[in-house]
């Protein structure tokens, strides 16, 4: 195994020369924050993909006898992670993500014939590149993995060298899947479910879907997105059948040793150019009663999944409500934490959290059974999560929300929001309008 400092380097840079390899992943925390995106992350050409279709784990295309989790806690305990002072979070392991369909696997809710993506797709990569946001140094990890490339680390400086190509975004023609009325007439059918008393509330989304253009680089269109709409858990996938790019604000997990977080969004105001009219908007949705009772109502649905893998008396809220800023929005954020019980890891935490209680109410159970039968169809990568495992048991996952799936010539996303008692349907709509704006803006 071997720890290359490279110096300050540019991610973004090393993004558009590496990004024609084979299986090419980038975690990329564009904002830079401190706490919660210090580090962006490259890998690419991996050993081989970890995919879970129809409730079946595969491995390089051949079909597991094990379940999926115990599949992939397998394969994980190959590789190697590096050790060492100052070095990332992220030392080695498997980039990738779980659709919101992978939520079978843990929870009940309606199976869709013909998913458009992997319920899970992981690809295990024997080196990384890692990019702390801070300091702006970069470090090279090799020989993550047996039987790694004893030149890779040559290979990969010799591409770093290269220019970095231009780029230029499509420009795309999006369509809606429902109209202001569809929408509205949803978000009534969820208000009625919560006066019958079947749940409390439930995330409901409309989709968009444009014709993908030949030749068109879902890079170019990451860089387009990253430009307006940064986000702490962007990411690009470029994997065998689709693409993704996602610039999400929204931790879904991360797991550090025994220590877990989750740190839901619910809550959301567009900004304003004036500083002062953008300053009352963030004022009113801090004091919002809908959304803060609807923050606190998921912050209660996370504690009992920690619950569920933590030690006794540990799982605690250190920020409840608090106002955070993005490019367009402020949104409603709490954080909530705890410490695993002994012998628990990152794929113990996944299993008792997902899909994220954020992107789909409570309870979990009957809010994604309500979602599936006004929806209508899966969901695909969004409501999912992306993000790393690594091969020490920790783990960093987003929620897959302002995130666009390319496949099979079509590029779609969905937006949505939390629905309770005391929705109003035209206020939902145009929030989703709000959360879909800077995908438009930035393929315009």
């Amino acid at each position: 195994m071997a720890i290359i400092p490279l110096g300050p380097l540019d991610s973004m840079q090393a993004a558009g020369r590496l990004a024609g390899l084979p299986g090419f992943a980038f975690l990329d925390s564009a904002m830079g924050h401190v706490r919660q995106g210090r580090y962006s992350y490259i890998a690419a050409d991996p050993a081989g993909f970890f995919e879970v279709r129809g409730g079946i784990a595969h491995w390089r295309g051949e079909a597991l006898a094990e379940a999926p989790i115990p599949a992939l806690r397998r394969f994980l305990a190959t590789g190697r992670h590096a050790e060492g002072a100052g070095l990332p979070p992220f030392r080695g392991g498997a980039i990738g993500f779980l659709s919101y369909e992978a939520g079978r696997l843990f929870e009940v809710q309606p199976a869709f014939d013909n998913p458009p993506v992997p319920d899970m797709m992981f690809g295990l990569y024997d080196w990384l590149l890692a990019f702390d946001g801070v300091s702006d140094e970069a470090f090279l990890l090799t020989d993550l993995l047996p039987g790694a490339l004893p030149d890779r680390a040559d290979q990969i400086r010799a591409l770093l060298a290269r220019p970095a190509p231009a780029v230029v975004p499509p420009r795309l023609d999006w369509r809606a899947d429902m109209s202001a009325g569809d929408f509205e007439a949803a978000v009534r059918r969820v208000i009625e479910a919560i006066l019958a008393g079947d749940l409390f509330q439930a995330n409901i989304a409309q989709g968009y879907s444009a014709d993908w253009p030949a030749g068109a680089d879902a890079l170019a269109l990451h860089a387009a997105l990253r430009r307006a709409n940064p986000g702490d858990f962007a990411a690009l996938l470029r994997f065998p059948g689709l693409d993704v790019v996602s610039s999400s604000p929204e931790r879904f997990l991360r797991v550090d040793g025994d220590r877990v977080e989750t740190r839901p969004i619910k809550g959301t105001i567009a900004r304003a150019d004036d500083p002062a009219e953008d300053a009352a908007r963030a004022a009113r949705l801090a004091a919002s009663v809908k959304d803060r009772a609807e923050n606190v109502m998921i912050v209660d649905l996370l504690r009992n999944d920690l619950s569920r893998v933590c030690r006794p008396h540990t799982v605690e809220v250190p920020e409840l409500c608090v106002i955070e800023t993005y490019a367009g929005l402020h949104h409603m954020v709490s954080t909530v934490t705890g410490r695993l019980c002994e012998g628990g890891d990152a794929l113990d935490a996944v299993a008792a959290g997902f899909p994220g209680g954020s992107i789909t109410g409570a309870p979990k159970p009957e809010a994604m059974r309500l979602i599936g039968a006004i929806e209508g169809r899966p969901r695909g990568l969004y409501c999912g999560s992306i993000g790393w495992l690594g091969f020490d048991g920790a783990a960093d996952l987003n929620i897959a929300i302002r995130t666009v799936t390319i496949a099979g010539g079509t590029a779609y996303f969905q937006v949505g929001g939390g629905i309770t008692a005391l929705s109003d349907p035209a206020a939902e709509y145009r929030e989703t309008l709000t959360k879909a704006a800077r995908i438009l803006a930035a393929t315009a």
